[in-house]
């Protein structure tokens, strides 16, 4: 267990956890010589061990209710933790009963909890991006420099998923559950054609519950690659950083991708906000509808210099 260590709370989205990688940094930069802990969900663990932020990784299980026994040993842990400081960055309910886990003397808290040491006080938090509001939180909590995301650290072997010749990634998927954030398939199987007959190949990229729509543009397009299932994060910044282009809705992925410099469009309908949760990069375009069935192909297409010539 930690002696007077740090504990940092971020449990996920992907899109999320990819906008505190900066975040990240700067705490670990900020705390010289302390070993700082992580308390996160298991799809992230590896990633934030590669990272090197990180002296440990806990894993809260999370399940759909947070039943007694769950509470009481995260509890347990937690205090025998012997935390000087936490910071919250996922500023949920909760991570924010998480503060109630430690008895008192609590440790310093940077976060949302009631009664924290290191409140964010900013009564319009929750309507400011995410990068934005994480690097308010930690200055409020004495952290003057938070860096942007730098993936370069992440890089995995594509040697058997590369094609020959130039090619732009797919990312066609998204939630289950919120079907209005995803563009058509068919409007993606013609921005794949397009994007054939002009020379690249279309490489779709997805997890496996999203094998249905890759597999309606694949029969659209035989000659896109699909990559579905067969990517890890590691792998999908690789190959973001030899695509000529990528263009998806708004879903974990692409916070991966615009975060390695590869120009990206992303998808926005009504469904969430840009202002809020947009990919960070050095080349991001974002278009939007209220509902993306409106979205003509043209005007995604137009989106991609690689058409503008």
């Amino acid at each position: 267990m930690n002696d007077g260590g740090i504990l940092v709370i971020k449990l996920g989205a992907l899109g999320d956890f990819v906008l505190a990688m900066g975040p990240f940094a700067a705490i670990r930069a900020h705390h010289t010589n302390v070993r700082i802990t992580l308390l996160t969900t298991q799809p992230f663990a590896e990633l934030a061990r590669r990272s090197n932020h990180f002296d440990d990784i806990w894993i809260d299980q999370r399940t759909s209710r947070w039943n007694l026994l769950e509470r009481l040993s995260l509890c347990r842990s937690l205090q025998a933790g012997h935390f000087t400081r936490v910071y919250d960055l996922q500023t949920s309910g909760r991570s924010s009963n998480y503060y109630r886990c430690f008895k008192p003397p609590r440790p310093e808290w940077s976060g949302i909890a009631k009664g924290c040491s290191h409140p964010h006080t900013n009564p319009a938090r929750d309507f400011m991006h995410t990068k934005a509001r994480q690097r308010e939180q930690l200055v409020m909590a004495g952290i003057e420099i938070v860096p942007g995301t730098d993936l370069s650290w992440l890089d995995g072997d594509i040697a058997t998923l590369v094609p020959e010749g130039a090619y732009a990634l797919l990312v066609p998927g998204g939630s289950a559950h919120r079907t209005e954030k995803r563009w058509p398939a068919k409007f993606f199987g013609e921005l794949a054609q397009s994007l054939f007959e002009a020379g690249y190949t279309p490489l779709l990229l997805g997890k496996e519950a999203e094998q249905d729509v890759i597999a309606k543009i694949v029969a659209l397009v035989p000659t896109a690659h699909n990559l579905c299932g067969r990517t890890d994060f590691a792998q999908i910044a690789a190959l973001a950083r030899g695509a000529v282009a990528a263009i998806g809705n708004d879903t974990g992925p692409m916070h991966l991708i615009a975060a390695t410099g590869c120009p990206t469009t992303v998808l926005f309908s009504d469904d969430s906000d840009p202002d809020l949760t947009a990919p960070v990069g050095q080349a991001v375009t974002i278009l939007r509808r209220p509902h993306l069935g409106d979205l003509p192909v043209a005007e995604v297409r137009g989106s991609l210099t690689l058409f503008q010539s």
